[in-house]
């Protein structure tokens, strides 16, 4: 949807006890906190549930890398179904794949006071952003300089199911993206295990970030173990 509609989503009532944040206020929010610390924002997607009760948005960051972006991911809920949550991550031009690597949840309950720190709060995630998005790029560069014997590609997958990152039936679609990869993601490295992995999960990512923050683990895991 695009952001006029998300605009246009009603938002509940207040009560004593609970405060909703509109779900387009979080966006502007989070904008004008990027911008102020030097971030541009390249693309836009936002959704809602068929109640407008829970929000999942991603922005895109404009990027100097050639075959990924910096992501950041968004999310609200009016039905207390979930706190207001910033990760982020990335996003592979190629097939789209979304990871996060980093996931801020704001527990905090929906109430006026909450309200009003959510400037404050949204800033001491932005803050560091910068030196995130470095830190990212240095893992994913060593991703593509590390290359797998297909003995430690099949224990790394293992792994993800033992971490329940993916279930045992996606066991064999993970690996039968890394050995016939939809897109080209190079050679036999842990870039192209990382993508088989993300493309696996595609649709599973927006709700659950953390997904892939153990992705990461395994994947880093697996990179250190071969140095």
């Amino acid at each position: 949807m695009n952001y006029d509609a998300l605009r246009a989503v009603p938002t509940p009532q207040a009560t004593d006890s609970h405060v909703p944040i509109p779900h387009h206020e979080l966006v502007e929010l989070v904008r004008y906190t990027l911008g102020f610390y030097g971030h541009e924002i390249a693309e836009e997607a936002h959704a809602i549930a068929a109640d407008g009760s829970r929000y999942f948005g991603l922005m895109t960051l404009r990027s100097p890398y050639g075959d990924y972006s910096d992501t950041l991911g968004l999310r609200n809920s009016h039905d207390k179904s979930f706190p207001i949550g910033v990760a982020h991550g990335s996003r592979v031009f190629v097939c789209d794949n979304l990871a996060f690597v980093g996931d801020t949840v704001i527990k905090r309950k929906h109430t006026s006071k909450a309200k009003k720190e959510l400037p404050g709060l949204i800033t001491e995630i932005i803050q560091p952003l910068q030196e995130q998005r470095i830190a990212q790029n240095q893992k994913l560069l060593a991703y593509k300089e590390t290359e797998l014997a297909d003995a430690v590609v099949d224990h790394a997958v293992l792994d993800l199911y033992r971490k329940d990152v993916i279930g045992i039936q996606a066991v064999a679609h993970v690996l039968k993206a890394y050995e016939e990869p939809p897109h080209d993601w190079g050679g036999r490295t842990a870039w192209r295990l990382f993508n088989a992995a993300t493309f696996a999960l595609a649709g599973k990512v927006a709700e659950r970030p953390d997904l892939t923050k153990q992705l990461h683990t395994v994947i880093d895991g697996t990179c250190t173990r071969l140095q």
